[in-house]
């Protein structure tokens, strides 16, 4: 938690006044993945109908989209790496060895620790803070996050909805284009959802078509990117959602309406209301199904002091 000498009101213009003390408590690492409760298993099983299951992941190899800085590296130590054993069996197996930042790349949710806020001066880490107050200095350890790591995050077995936003557009969004609040609900209208049916604990995401630029501008992909305003951020979480996804590399709009705010959606469903957010989705098996309510399946993988993980997330219908 900040002290006293913490002004909160002066650290960004997208969080609230008292942004640093969640609901769930002063020592909270969970956000709204407390919503995730054995009720919304119930809920979301009772969308099953015919065990179909579509993947809601993205390969990862040597030719997906890489932000600018990491890396991605698979190899294989030997082949085979190991073996034989056994005078009869001759048994010999292999394995690999993959460096990367394993939370960041390709199909990713983003941990609590993942994004916060700079008040004071560069370098003062007792100033840089994030989910629940938490302060870097506290966090930070060269072996990883000791708060707020992936480890924290709930297995997520909910109801998801989608929004087809290039299918309202008619066309793969602009880079750079914000989604609106209109546009969502218009969404909502053209797939006869009820707005009032998307219930706290409920995963909610949204098809810009920027993901059918993963391999065909792969080298340009995290340029900008379409995605969601600020005003549809504040909507997800005025509902209670526990997770906001999208098919583009961070979900809200790249560059962001204001140049000298930066991932205000971040810090709005990150930092102030501990909503884990799914980047580097697919959602065209969905759409070509024209299925909008699903079962929404994802356990993130517990690395512990991890800022996100892989994984393949799935939908089962």
């Amino acid at each position: 938690m900040t002290d006293e000498t913490t002004e909160p009101k002066a650290i960004s213009p997208v969080l609230a006044a008292e942004w640093f003390n969640s609901r769930w408590g002063p020592e909270d690492q969970r956000g709204n993945g407390n919503l995730m409760t054995a009720q919304k298993v119930l809920e979301a099983i009772s969308l099953i109908k015919t065990g179909e299951i579509v993947s809601l992941g993205m390969p990862y190899d040597s030719r997906m989209p890489i932000a600018p800085g990491r890396a991605y590296a698979l190899r294989m130590p030997g082949g085979p790496t190991g073996g034989p054993f056994g005078s009869r069996s001759r048994t010999i197996w292999n394995d690999e060895f993959i460096a990367t930042e394993i939370g960041q790349i390709g199909t990713q949710m983003d941990a609590l620790g993942h994004l916060g806020c700079m008040w004071g001066a560069r370098g003062d880490k007792t100033n840089m803070l994030f989910y629940n107050g938490n302060r870097l200095s506290d966090m930070w350890s060269p072996y990883g996050l000791k708060k707020l790591g992936i480890e924290n995050a709930p297995p997520f077995f909910t109801r998801g909805v989608l929004f087809d936003v290039q299918g309202l557009k008619g066309r793969v969004l602009d880079v750079g284009e914000e989604i609106k609040l209109s546009d969502l609900k218009a969404c909502l209208e053209r797939q006869a959802i009820d707005e009032k049916a998307i219930r706290p604990g409920d995963a909610v995401f949204v098809r810009t078509g920027h993901g059918s630029r993963w391999y065909s501008e792969t080298k340009t992909f995290y340029d900008g990117a379409p995605g969601i305003g600020l005003e549809c951020a504040r909507w997800f979480s005025s509902l209670d959602v526990c997770v906001v996804g999208a098919d583009n590399f961070a979900v809200e709009v790249v560059p962001p309406v204001d140049p000298e705010v930066f991932h205000p959606c971040h810090q709005h469903l990150i930092m102030e209301n501990g909503i884990h957010l799914h980047e580097g989705m697919t959602f065209e098996g969905l759409v070509e199904r024209e299925v909008w309510e699903f079962a929404y399946i994802f356990a993130p993988v517990p690395i512990v002091g991890a800022t996100g993980s892989p994984g393949n997330p799935i939908a089962v219908l």
